[in-house]
């Protein structure tokens, strides 16, 4: 067997693998995206895929109704919602406790840091700091 004869069968190799991957990386997104709209429910946060935030306020097998202000509640194709959006309340309690976290961890550091430090720190009163002339007493000087 020659190069030659190897070449066409290396070529359709070649470009037939990152199709098939391809392939598999759509259907695996568009499996997820049917997971979710399928998931709807009322009281969700949803984001369109135009952009626009609403709750669900009631859905059909293939539609569901948005309320997009108070009182103004419309009709959308349920293929239309992009994505389910975190409410203020489940953000406001994870972030909560990350700075509980956060500042467990800081009050140690600092403690730390406290017991490596030099102790002669000069006051604030004392301080050396020279402060220059404002930029309009420089120019009719």
């Amino acid at each position: 067997m020659s190069l030659e004869s190897l070449f066409l069968p290396l070529l359709i190799v070649l470009l037939a693998v990152p199709m098939f991957l391809q392939a598999r990386k759509q259907k695996r997104a568009m499996q997820e995206q049917q997971k979710l709209q399928n998931s709807l429910e009322a009281g969700d946060r949803v984001m369109t895929t135009s952009g626009l935030f609403g709750t669900v306020v009631s859905s059909t097998d293939d539609s569901i109704d948005l309320e997009i202000a108070p009182g103004v509640v419309t009709t959308w194709v349920r293929a239309a919602v992009r994505e389910k959006v975190v409410t203020d309340a489940e953000d406001t309690a994870t972030t909560e406790d990350a700075e509980t976290e956060r500042d467990e961890a800081s009050v140690a550091e600092k403690t730390e840091v406290k017991d490596e430090k030099d102790t002669t720190e000069v006051p604030a009163s004392e301080s050396t700091a020279e402060v220059a002339e404002p930029i309009e007493k420089q120019k009719t000087s």
